[in-house]
């Protein structure tokens, strides 16, 4: 399987080192930051694969983070999945029109299978 290189972006610190721990077990290069700004900036950087974000944040949301993030030509090969204990259908439906290729919510996903999911929205998973 190719190694994915991914953002996290959540403002909690313990989920973001939980997630990242698990993905880097997977074999991927992760970022992590705790805002939409800092996640903007990183993004533009370039080499990120797949941005997980929050969507309950201080400041900017991860619905307007998702909404700035895609008015930039250079994310156009970037995967957002979004990763929020907002399970409400009106959340999902608002992230997907923004551009978000899939939303896990937190609660219904130990973090192993958080990584199984992200790898099949990617593709990643086929050998």
């Amino acid at each position: 399987m190719n190694s994915m290189n991914i953002l996290l972006v959540d403002d909690d610190l313990f989920l973001r080192d939980m997630y990242a721990s698990k993905f880097v077990e997977g074999g991927h290069k992760v970022d992590a930051v705790s805002n939409g700004e800092e996640g903007l900036s990183r993004i533009k950087d370039g080499d990120i694969d797949v941005v997980l974000l929050d969507m309950v944040m201080p400041g900017m949301t991860g619905l307007d983070f998702l909404k700035k993030a895609k008015e930039d030509k250079a994310t156009e090969n970037i995967k957002f999945v979004v990763l929020s204990n907002q399970g409400e259908e009106s959340d999902q439906e608002a992230a997907r029109k923004a551009g978000a290729a899939g939303y896990i919510i937190k609660a219904e996903s130990i973090p192993s299978d958080v990584v199984k999911k992200v790898q099949a929205l990617v593709g990643e998973s086929k050998q």
